[in-house]
């Protein structure tokens, strides 16, 4: 099995197998689409033949497109750069101001995903990137083996940086298409949207609501997770679609009892 090449908050690799259950037959053989890409935890997971995938962070997408395209060149890279403070802050800066070759942001991109904190990707009002230092023993910043292994897997994709709806666009009938969208916040601690500087709130959640309706006309399978709470329960009840509870580990929130299992809903409208 493939793995992700980035740490990426909100990933699904405690998640993955409760989807597998859901998974349409012959599911190996159909093109597969994520729109909410992230670092790819089911891509990676379940190793689709082809489809697209898409992002709506800029920075995420060119970084894959280097993957798919450069890896060789972004291995070497990043093995230029030691672990540390000091050097840590010199390269967010340089990240910051901008003006880097596709490469160059892209190893950087990599090395402040595996030794920032907690492998968040935040920026604040001016799109930079602000995540503080991580302190870590060792890091194992480049992994050439998990590169290599997605770089082959990205060449059989189309990458996109749009707006989720873009799928509907290229999904056809009998495709797969997993939606992860950022979860709708139980409260203001837990909400985590500063990934991009789009947020995502209720309006974005009934878009998305009803292009999951287009999906089901098209004759397209979803699955789709998300946050267990009372707006994006009543926006799918009507549907027709199967809603799925299920318990997730999650390590990472700003208070710490909101931390551990917590209820997640699982939305298909795959039946068999």
């Amino acid at each position: 099995m493939a793995r992700p090449v980035l740490k990426w908050a909100g990933g699904k690799r405690r998640l993955r197998f409760e989807i597998d259950k859901l998974l349409p037959p012959g599911h190996a053989g159909r093109n597969y689409h994520e729109p909410f890409f992230g670092g790819g935890a089911m891509f990676f997971h379940l190793e689709p033949r082809g489809g697209s995938i898409n992002d709506v962070n800029e920075r995420l997408i060119r970084f894959y497109n280097v993957v798919r395209e450069r890896p060789e060149e972004l291995i070497e890279e990043v093995n230029r750069y030691e672990y540390g403070k000091e050097r840590f802050y010199e390269l967010r800066e340089r990240f910051n101001d901008g003006g880097l070759g596709q490469v160059e942001e892209a190893a950087i991109f990599l090395y402040l995903n595996k030794t920032g904190y907690n492998g968040l990707y935040r920026v604040n009002s001016k799109n930079k990137f602000n995540v503080p230092f991580g302190k870590y023993k060792n890091p194992a910043i480049a992994h050439p083996d998990r590169i290599m292994r997605a770089s082959q897997l990205f060449s059989r994709f189309e990458l996109y940086c749009d707006r989720f709806t873009y799928v509907k666009d290229v999904a056809k009938e009998g495709d797969l298409v997993y939606l992860d969208p950022p979860y709708l916040p139980k409260s203001d601690t837990a909400d985590f949207t500063a990934y991009s500087r789009l947020g995502f709130g209720l309006d974005d959640q009934m878009m998305l609501r009803d292009l999951c309706l287009e999906l089901e006309e098209m004759g397209v399978y979803f699955i789709q997770s998300n946050s267990f709470v009372e707006p994006i329960i009543d926006a799918y009840n009507d549907t027709g679609f199967k809603i799925h509870t299920v318990n997730v580990s999650r390590a990472i929130n700003r208070v710490i009892t909101d931390r551990g299992r917590i209820p997640e809903v699982l939305i298909t409208n795959i039946t068999a």
